[in-house]
This record gives C-alpha cells, structure tokens and sequence, in this order.
C-alpha cells in the first residue's frame, strides 16, 4: 500500500491552487464516508510515481493528514491539455464493510506454458478490464489469468478465472469471455508473373480489327533508312535561263 503526506488547503480560489501547482503540489479533495469533504494537496513527485500505473485507479492508498491517516482509493483525475500533468484528483473515502464498484485491470501470465502460443497462436485480449464489485477492505489490484495449458480455440471467460473472496463480476446475466487464443494468421502474397510474359497479347497473334500491326523490330527503321534515300536520289528540275531583250537601236 502507498502512502501519501496530505496538506489542507483552506484558500480554494484559481489563483491559489495555480501557486500550488508551481510550488510542485497538486489539489486534490478528499470525499466519502461520515467525514465531511476536505480540500488537501499532495506532492506531484510523490503522486508521479504510482499515477502512471495501469492500478492507479484501483489502488487503494494511504493519506495522512495532520498525522491522521485514512484509507483512500483515487477515483477521478484531471490533466493538464499541454503539459498532461495532473491537475486535480478526487480520493474517495474507503468505509470498512462497503462494497465499491471498480474496474480492475487484467494481467495474463505464463504465456511459454501455452501450447497454443507455441504453436503460433495469438492471444486475443478481449476484455483488459473487468469491472468488479469489491469489498472495500479486499480490493484487488489487478485480475491473474494463467494461460498453461491453453490451446488454440480456448476461449477464456470470467468463470474460469479465481476472483478474491466476496469480489464478483457487475455482469451476472452471461460468463463472458476475457481472452481467447486464436490461430495464428497467414498473411499470402500475390502470386509474382512468370519471366518473358507479357500482358500485351500472346506472339503471333493478329491484331485487332481496324488496328495497325506493330512492326517487327528493325522494319521501322529500314523502312525510314530507305525513305531517306529515296529523297536523296531525286534532282531537282533544271530550270532555263531567262531570255534577255535585244536592247532598242535607237
């Protein structure tokens, strides 16, 4: 169980709690029970280190202040949109003999003893949390689901999974399931074209009506070689002198 130093905050306006937050405190309230409502800040470096946790949200915590300690679970936060620091968190008040609704993240263990991850399964996460209703003196802090022995095809649902005493799932009209283990996936790829086809037609083939036929390689060229020198031979037409005028005797 973590613990936290608590201090009381008495001035609750925007510009005080903006101090705090620069000062490295984070406000937060404390609710619940038959204690009435309590404004308190705590450590960001103290909060930091268990706020990141998949649990946080479940985690039952221990907060003193002015020496008095009470038991606590988190149950909101807010976070700061450009910086993603948290901003405020509300703690609720843990009173012995109440049950509290919570959801409990899942943990799966011993993955190499499956024979159906071995064999190239894949585990299908279904649910990776379980929403709980718990005791609020047996609060789990996370749900353990052992895969030895399961093969491929296993379907995974809450009856088989071992809850603490007195802690049952929200949903009682189903045994739904939790995770399966899937075939593995086979992704095939597109079959490549053989080497020297083509997609254009197959060699001998006559063309399309109306359709000019290609020309086989080199005609084109001896066709335009022999063009050239048809040009060439060709003289231009002799043209006569212009006839001169006698001049007129005078």
């Amino acid at each position: 169980m973590s613990n936290l130093k608590a201090l009381k905050r008495e001035n609750l306006s925007s510009g005080s709690n903006n101090k705090l937050r620069a000062k490295g405190l984070v406000p937060a309230i404390l609710y619940g029970g038959n204690n009435p409502n309590q404004n308190i800040s705590v450590s960001l470096k103290d909060i930091s280190t268990i706020i990141n946790s998949d649990t946080f949200m479940s985690k039952v915590l221990e907060i003193e202040v002015d020496g008095k300690k009470e038991k606590v679970i988190p149950r909101d936060v807010s976070y700061h949109v450009v910086s993603e620091q948290p901003i405020h968190i509300d703690f609720m008040r843990i009173v012995s003999g109440k049950k509290i609704v919570l959801e409990i993240p899942v943990k799966f263990i011993n993955h190499p003893d499956s024979p159906g991850l071995k064999r190239g399964g894949v585990l299908n996460i279904v649910r990776r949390k379980v929403e709980l209703k718990c005791p609020a003196e047996n609060i789990p802090d996370e749900i353990v689901v052992d895969l030895a022995g399961t093969d491929i095809g296993t379907s995974i649902k809450i009856s088989s999974v071992k809850l603490p005493d007195n802690v049952i799932p929200t949903i009682t009209d189903r045994d739904f399931v939790v995770a399966t283990v899937a075939a593995p996936t086979v992704i095939k790829e597109p079959e490549k074209p053989a080497e020297g086809s083509t997609q254009e037609g197959v060699e001998g083939e006559a063309p399309a009506e109306g359709a000019e036929a290609a020309p086989k390689d080199g005609e084109g060229a001896k066709k335009d070689e022999k063009s050239k020198d048809g040009a060439g031979d060709k003289k231009p037409e002799d043209k006569k002198p212009a006839e001169k005028k006698p001049t007129d005797k005078k």
